[in-house]
C-alpha cells in the first residue's frame, strides 16, 4: 500500500476499534463518513480487505507465504521484506506502515500459536496451525525494527527424482542414497540452515519399504514423507502459564515403545541425542535424523557438545556415535543460493577414542564425484541391502 493508503487504513482501524465494529463494507463506509471522507466502492472494498488481512492470516505477507516455491519469508522492520524461492534471498516490494504494524502482526501470530509476545516476553518461536514455523523478536531488542522469520512447510513431498531433476542431487549421489536407504544403515543428514536437510530426509523416507513403520519425532511437524505407514510425535513448548512443555527426549522414549521399524528424529538439537544414540545402539536399524553442522567433519564435535550438555561424558558420546551412526549425508548452499549434496561420509573411531567423519564420496558444485579415503567402508555399508 502507498503511504496515504496506509494512513487511511490506520484511521479507519482506530474508528472501528472505538466502536468495536468488525471491518465489514458497511462499517468501513460508515467509519469513512464519520471522518467526513467520501470514497467509492473500490476504495471501501480495498480497505475491508486490508483490515481483514490484519486480523486473519499473515496480513501483507499472505501472498508471499502462498506463492509457489517460497520456503522462507523474512521481515527486517517495516521496510525490508525478503523471500527465499530456492535461489537465495530476494527483496520484495511488500512494506508495512510502520514498526507498530509489524509488531501487531507478530503478536497476533504468536497468540494464534498459543504464545505471548510483548515487552515482558519479547521473542517467540512457535508453529502456526498450517505448519509454518514462526519466530519473532520485538524492537528495540531487534533492529532495524521488529524481526519476523517464517519457515514455510513443503506443500508437497519431493521425491529423489525431483531433487535430482532440480540439481540438488547428482545422479551418482541419488543412486548412493537409494542404496543407503535399502541397506537399513543409520544415517544423519547435516548442513546449515535452509540447505534442504528436511526436504532430503523426507524424500529418503519416501523410498523406505512400505511394509515398514516409520515413527517420527519432531519439535515442530515438518517431515511429511510420501509413505503409507507414518506416525508422528510432536513436542510442545511451555504455555503462557509457563507449564505444559513436552520435550523431544521424552518423545524419543515414547517412540521406542511404538514398535518402530525406523525411528526418525526430525532435528537433533538437544538432550534427545542421548536417547537416540542409545536406541540406535540397541537394535533399531535404519534410524535417521538431521543435525545442524557446517560440514560432515564437524558432526562429532556437534554431537559431543549436545551429549555433554545432556550429561553424557565426552568419551561416551564419541563411542556411541561411532557405533550408532553409519553414514553422514552433508548438504550445502552454493554461493548462488542453490542447495546441493556435498558428500557422504562414514564415521570411524580413532586411536584416541574420538569419532571422526571420513569422506566416502565428495561432490563438487557441478555434481562430479570424487572418491575419498572412506570409500571402501562406505561401499561395505551400502552393500548390506536386503
Amino acid at each position: 500500500m502507498t503511504a496515504v493508503a496506509a494512513e487511511l487504513v490506520e484511521s479507519v482501524r482506530e474508528t472501528l476499534a472505538e466502536s468495536g465494529a468488525h471491518p465489514t463494507p458497511s462499517n468501513v463506509a460508515g467509519a469513512l463518513r464519520s471522518q467526513g471522507r467520501l470514497y467509492g466502492n473500490g476504495t471501501v472494498l480495498a480497505l475491508v480487505d486490508a483490515l481483514r488481512r490484519e486480523t486473519v492470516g499473515a496480513g501483507p505477507l499472505d501472498d508471499l507465504l502462498h506463492e509457489d516455491g517460497v520456503t522462507d519469508v523474512l521481515v527486517n522492520g517495516p521496510d525490508h521484506v525478503y523471500v527465499d524461492r530456492g535461489d537465495g534471498l530476494e527483496r520484495t516490494d511488500v512494506r508495512f506502515a510502520d514498526d507498530a504494524a509489524v509488531r501487531r502482526l507478530a503478536a497476533r501470530l504468536a497468540a494464534a500459536g498459543g504464545r505471548r509476545l510483548d515487552d515482558a516476553s519479547p521473542h517467540v518461536d512457535v508453529r502456526l496451525h498450517d505448519g509454518t514455523r514462526f519466530h519473532a523478536v520485538l524492537s528495540p531488542i531487534a533492529r532495524p525494527g521488529t524481526l519476523l522469520s517464517l519457515r514455510v512447510p513443503a506443500r508437497r513431498a519431493y521425491t529423489l527424482d525431483d531433487l535430482e531433476g532440480s540439481g540438488t542431487l547428482p545422479a551418482h549421489g541419488a543412486s548412493l542414497l537409494r542404496r543407503l536407504v535399502a541397506s537399513r544403515a543409520a544415517f544423519l543428514v547435516t548442513g546449515g540452515t535452509g540447505c534442504g536437510k528436511t526436504t532430503l530426509l523426507a524424500a529418503l523416507l519416501g523410498i523406505v519399504d512400505p511394509r515398514e513403520r516409520l515413527v517420527i519425532v519432531e519439535d515442530a511437524s515438518e517431515l511429511r514423507p510420501d509413505h503409507p505407514h507414518v506416525v508422528g510425535l510432536e513436542g510442545r513448548p511451555i504455555n503462557v502459564e509457563g507449564a505444559g512443555a513436552v520435550v523431544l527426549r521424552d518423545l524419543v522414549r515414547q517412540a521406542l515403545r511404538m514398535r518402530p521399524d525406523r525411528l526418525i528424529v526430525g532435528e537433533v538439537r538437544g538432550a534427545e541425542v542421548v536417547d537416540l544414540l542409545a536406541a540406535l545402539n540397541t537394535g533399531h536399524e535404519g534410524g535417521c535424523g538431521t543435525v545442524h553442522a557446517n560440514s560432515a567433519g564437524d558432526l562429532p564435535a556437534r554431537i559431543e557438545a549436545l551429549g555433554v550438555a545432556a550429561g553424557l561424558p565426552r568419551a561416551a558420546a564419541h563411542s556411541q556415535l561411532s557405533a550408532a551412526v553409519d553414514v553422514v549425508v552433508h548438504l550445502t548452499r552454493r554461493s548462488d543460493g542453490r542447495r546441493t549434496l556435498r558428500e557422504l561420509a562414514v564415521l570411524n573411531p580413532s586411536a584416541d577414542g574420538l569419532a571422526h567423519a571420513v569422506t566416502g564420496v565428495g561432490f563438487d558444485d557441478g555434481g562430479v564425484a570424487s572418491p575419498g579415503p572412506g570409500e571402501g567402508r562406505l561401499e561395505a555399508i551400502l552393500g548390506r541391502a536386503r
